[in-house]
């Protein structure tokens, strides 16, 4: 028996890179299905050899962590990308994202691209997008921004990735394999421009895919998404991912304070006293009410 990590997985085949380095296609053996368990992309697993040179997943090691959207194992940071313009970042997406990241306790840094597109801006414009931006870093995530020919950022981007498994994730058609690309050139992946018609970014990953980095990294390239739902999280919880509520949640008056609609609300108080931003409020209520229809529907 040997080990190894799948680093890709597609249409049933689960494609393992062993302690060797050599990439070994496998099949999954039925006793996942049985278990209701599946292989993920960043799995470290044991399989056996077969005929010429196949093999089959024989066992799924612990996990850290894992994601569903993407579906993938074992990840140590999140890199969320989304466009300055073309298209317009989508604040409650990202917010979303943030979310499902925060659940899985994973450290999540956030990247501005194509922000050379800014510069044809008004002042109001450009003053909104300084304000969206202040937003994430008083919470306290990393944001980068990137352009066209800015090499420095993309060298502060690139040494996030040495030695770790890293996820890309975000709005469709926002420059995710574009960036990739400039990071590590051999990566030549697959892009196409922004559907002028529809506003949004044509799908250009299919599946997800761990590619090399460095000595010991990993790059995740993942297919764009427009939703993520909210399966297994509470509205009790909900606020324990948004981090500037969740350490004002003991100052509420009441226990489970849903911070709707209860008086003496420390997160509205909050709110009301500009610490934190009516966007990111707006979010948490959008989620919460969401969270709730799901729960009554399923």
């Amino acid at each position: 028996m040997a080990n190894g990590i799948i680093v890709k997985a597609l249409s049933g085949f689960y494609y393992v890179k062993s302690e060797q380095s050599e990439i070994v296609e496998c099949r999954a053996r039925g006793q996942f299905k049985l278990k209701g368990i599946s292989p993920l992309v960043g799995d470290h697993v044991s399989f056996e050899y077969g005929a010429n040179g196949s093999g089959y997943v024989l066992e799924v090691h612990e996990r850290k962590n894992e994601l569903v959207r993407p579906p993938i194992a074992n990840v140590d940071q999140v890199l969320l990308v989304f466009s300055a313009r073309e298209p317009n970042p989508n604040q409650q997406l990202l917010d979303k994202f943030l979310v499902h990241t925060a659940q899985a306790d994973l450290t999540t840094h956030i990247i501005f691209s194509k922000c050379d597109l800014l510069a044809s801006e008004d002042d109001d414009a450009r003053q909104e997008w300084e304000q969206l931006k202040r937003t994430y870093t008083e919470i306290g995530y990393q944001v980068f921004e990137t352009a066209r020919d800015d090499d420095e950022s993309l060298e502060r981007i690139r040494a996030l990735f040495e030695g770790k498994i890293s996820v890309l994730a975000g709005q469709s058609g926002v420059g995710k394999s574009s960036l990739l690309n400039r990071i590590s050139p051999d990566l030549q992946l697959q892009t196409q421009e922004i559907s002028q018609k529809l506003g949004r970014g044509k799908h250009t990953t299919r599946h997800v895919e761990l590619h090399p980095f460095g000595d010991d990294g990993y790059i995740a390239d993942t297919p764009g998404f427009s939703q993520l739902d909210f399966f297994g999280l509470s509205v009790d919880q909900l606020a324990e991912h948004f981090f500037e509520m969740a350490e004002l949640q003991d100052g509420c008056k009441f226990r489970g304070c849903s911070h709707l609609h209860e008086p003496s609300c420390a997160v509205r108080d909050a709110l009301d006293a500009g610490r934190i931003a009516p966007s990111r409020y707006e979010s948490y209520k959008h989620f919460y009410n969401e969270i709730k229809e799901m729960k009554r529907r399923y």
